[in-house]
Formats: C-alpha cells, sequence, structure tokens
C-alpha cells in the first residue's frame, strides 16, 4: 500500500523505520535523514519543534536496524539494494603464513631488571614449616605491657 493512500491512523500505527523502509521503496533512491524524517513529520502532521526533538532519536533507530545502509555520500537506501562484495588477497594471507612460522625474537630485559629477577631466584621463597615454631600468641594485655 502506498504511504499517500495510508489514513493518519494507519501511519501512527507504523514505527519510523517501518515508514522510512516504505519511503525509500516508493522513492526507489537513497535520501539522507533530513529529508526522510521531514516526509515522515509532514505525514505525521509534526511540527518544526517535535521534528528538532526526534529527529536524534530517528538518526539512532536508522543505524541500528538493520534494513538500511548508510551511503558514502551520507544517503541512507535499503540493505537490500546493495550488495556486498567480498575480496579475498592471497599474497595477505602468504605473508601472513609466513609471520606465523618466524620464531620470536628473545626479549631484552634492562641489566637493572636482570639484577632483581637474579635476586629473586637467589632467595629462598618457599614456606618453611619450621617457621611457624618461631610464632608465638601473645595477649592483647601482653602487648600493652611491652
Amino acid at each position: 500500500m502506498k504511504l499517500k493512500n495510508m489514513t493518519r491512523e494507519e501511519l501512527e500505527v507504523l514505527s519510523y523505520t517501518d515508514l522510512t523502509d516504505l519511503l525509500l521503496k516508493e522513492n526507489k533512491k537513497p535520501m539522507n535523514t533530513a529529508a526522510l524524517f521531514k516526509k515522515i513529520c509532514a505525514l505525521l502532521g509534526y511540527t518544526e519543534e517535535e521534528y528538532a526533538a526526534k529527529i536524534g532519536d530517528y538518526y539512532t533507530s536508522l543505524t541500528t536496524d538493520k534494513r538500511f545502509v548508510l551511503l558514502a555520500s551520507g544517503d541512507w537506501d535499503l540493505r537490500d539494494h546493495h550488495s556486498v562484495e567480498i575480496v579475498i588477497d592471497d599474497d595477505d594471507d602468504e605473508e601472513l603464513l609466513e609471520e606465523e612460522e618466524e620464531e620470536p625474537e628473545e626479549e631484552m630485559i634492562p641489566e637493572e631488571e636482570e639484577d632483581i629477577d637474579v635476586a629473586l631466584e637467589d632467595d629462598d621463597l618457599t614456606d618453611d614449616d619450621d617457621d611457624i615454631d618461631d610464632l608465638a600468641i601473645i595477649s592483647d594485655e601482653e602487648e600493652e605491657e611491652e
């Protein structure tokens, strides 16, 4: 059904994106955000203030709806009118394989950090059960006396 043949009540039931879908199908050419929303506002009888207040939400709804595609020209069109061409460049794949086959270079550690690592390795960092024997439990009162 054509938009101009629909009653205002029928138009109000449709979402902005549904109206946009119908507009783009009828016009058969891409349109920019402002032109699309002005037509929708005219159909729904919105004022300029309502147009200004709602155009941001309208743009967001277009960007999230998978039916529409934003063209390089800044116009919106139906995704069905455009195909996606996937180009696989074999040269890139060969370069990636060559990079994966190369052995990773040894990480250079500054001398200062090497000294720290060596010092940590020399310390015996393991827990000894003997340390627990040296511990003593003291009460709060004994601690206050000291």
